[in-house]
């Protein structure tokens, strides 16, 4: 099965995609892996996306094209995959179902998860990520009592750098930072979407609720 999973920032796309591959025994992509794994293979396709990155630059619709390309030939993907972050815009989605058609393949879902902006808001305002094992986390879930040390690692400071915390804030998690993320995915990812949808089935997902039942709607939307 192949799936697409799109939704905006915080509504749970992570945990669901891992909740998807191993119920359907897909290969997880997410737009950074194919950027990490193109760069780490050396061949000339890397080696174009490290020149672009390297001088600050954002990769070419044109350019991450082929790497969905290339990534979705390679033979573990042949059992199916959950693309993850792609596409992020109209005329991305337009190039993929183009893509597909080209390679012989089709989107068997397109996913998309909701949740009202302040429900994302309050999610996102307490998330923090640990910079000794790179686990997200949100801290309101585990109380009022302040969380010092990493509840996956047990780390309490950045291994790189002594004295610091382990768990940080990102900066794009902060509130006037969501908001702003959450109208780019209105204005721009869910265009994406609806083009998508033209060719291929799509189901709306209430992301409200815990990772289970959220899991369980998605369950029943794929079959």
């Amino acid at each position: 099965m192949n799936v697409v999973i799109m939704g905006p920032p915080g509504v749970g796309k992570g945990t669901q995609s891992h909740g998807i591959v191993n119920m359907k025994g897909t290969v997880h992509i997410s737009t950074g892996d194919i950027l990490r794994m193109a760069i780490r293979s050396g061949s000339e396709l890397g080696l174009k996306v490290q020149t672009v990155m390297n001088a600050g630059d954002l990769v070419s619709d044109e350019l991450m094209m082929d790497l969905v390309r290339d990534r979705l030939s390679q033979d573990d993907a042949k059992k199916g995959w959950l693309l993850d972050g792609f596409p992020r815009t109209a005329v991305q989605a337009g190039g993929f179902i183009s893509l597909l058609d080209e390679i012989g393949q089709k989107v068997d879902a397109v996913l998309v998860l909701n949740a009202p902006a302040e429900e994302i808001v309050r999610r996102l305002e307490g998330r923090v990520t640990c910079r000794a094992c790179n686990e997200v986390m949100n801290l309101k879930g585990f109380g009022p009592v302040e969380v010092k040390f990493c509840p996956f690692c047990g780390s309490a400071e950045d291994p790189q750098r002594p004295g610091k915390s382990a768990l940080y804030q990102r900066a794009d998690d902060k509130e006037e930072t969501i908001r702003h993320r959450l109208t780019v995915f209105r204005k721009k990812t869910l265009p994406a979407a609806w083009a998508l949808e033209e060719r291929y089935p799509l189901c709306e997902i209430d992301g409200l609720g815990t990772p289970e039942q959220v899991a369980a709607r998605i369950a029943a939307a794929l079959g």
